[in-house]
């Protein structure tokens, strides 16, 4: 369900960009992915479809990239990324941090000092990156 909503969300935003733009046809979507999001790209697309559907973006092409969690201590300035250190996530933490990714801070520390003051410095969220129109006129 979550999936849909997001789908909702980049839809109407990228259809009223389009129609705040003069479009005649919405031809494409790139939407980034942050890791923590931990976001199924095959629902969120399937469900831009057919919210896309009888609309000026039926059958945009759409694009998705998938942005890597990266972290930075406070503390020690060591920076790493997700990848390195969520063998221990078991299905529940997934969850947790998909819906809510703050709680991360909960979850990890800095694998070199311990410390729990870290920012996220990439892959948290989704967002539209890029969205192609086609206005009336224009080949």
């Amino acid at each position: 369900m979550h999936e849909w909503a997001l789908a909702d969300g980049i839809v109407r935003t990228a259809l009223d960009y389009a129609k705040k733009e003069g479009a005649s046809k919405l031809l494409a979507i790139q939407v980034v992915l942050g890791e923590l999001q931990d976001v199924n790209a095959e629902i969120v697309e399937f469900a831009m479809k057919e919210l896309l559907r009888g609309t000026i973006g039926e059958g945009a092409k759409i694009e998705f990239i998938e942005e890597e969690a990266v972290f930075k201590c406070r503390d020690c300035g060591h920076e790493w990324r997700l990848k390195e250190v969520k063998d221990g996530f078991d299905e529940r933490i997934k969850e947790d941090i998909h819906f809510i990714p703050e709680v991360v801070h909960a979850f990890l520390a800095c694998p070199k000092c311990g410390s729990r003051d870290f920012g996220v410095l990439k892959g948290r969220g989704v967002y539209i990156s890029g969205i192609k129109i086609e206005k009336e006129g224009e080949a």
